[in-house]
């Protein structure tokens, strides 16, 4: 399968991210955004509120002008970052008074809102989703026959 770089690069950080514990859905720079982004935090200037999907005007201008920031639109950043939150368990945007996981740094819910946003990362690059195993629990369909004997006591 080919990939981009910037899917390579993302892929790449999220993992380690991961690994290393530094992956929060609370935090502008250890969210995935923020780990897809080198751990800054300027993104979070492109929209009024985390985890919302609508641009504001800064995110509008930058969006308008073909910014990229590793490879990624600040509207694609803004998906990416959705999927994530809401893969984590938590309601859009994020607020005091939505709903959120028990314990966000729990590995379960870090690798759920990871597979999520994993998958938005393959749909903006045209590929299948890495994440999805169902395929090697397929089975063909292919009908087994067995030869009956009677058994006589």
């Amino acid at each position: 399968m080919n990939t981009s770089k910037r899917f390579d690069s993302a892929i790449k950080k999220l993992y380690n991210a991961f690994h290393n514990n530094q992956l929060h859905p609370e935090c502008c720079q250890q969210c995935a955004v923020g780990n897809i982004l080198d751990n800054k935090d300027s993104w979070k200037h492109l929209s009024d509120e985390h985890g919302s999907l609508k641009l504001n005007y800064v995110g509008l201008v930058n969006q308008n002008f073909g910014k990229k920031f590793n490879g990624y639109s600040p509207l694609e950043l803004l998906k990416i970052e959705a999927s994530f939150l809401k893969g984590c368990g938590y309601s859009l945007p994020l607020n005091h008074k939505g709903s959120k996981p028990e314990n966000p740094d729990d590995k379960d819910v870090l690798f759920n809102g990871l597979c999520k946003a994993i998958k938005v990362l393959c749909d903006l690059d045209n590929i299948s989703n890495v994440m999805d195993y169902s395929k090697m629990f397929k089975q063909k369909s292919t009908s087994v026959k067995f030869a009956t004997k009677k058994l006589t006591v």
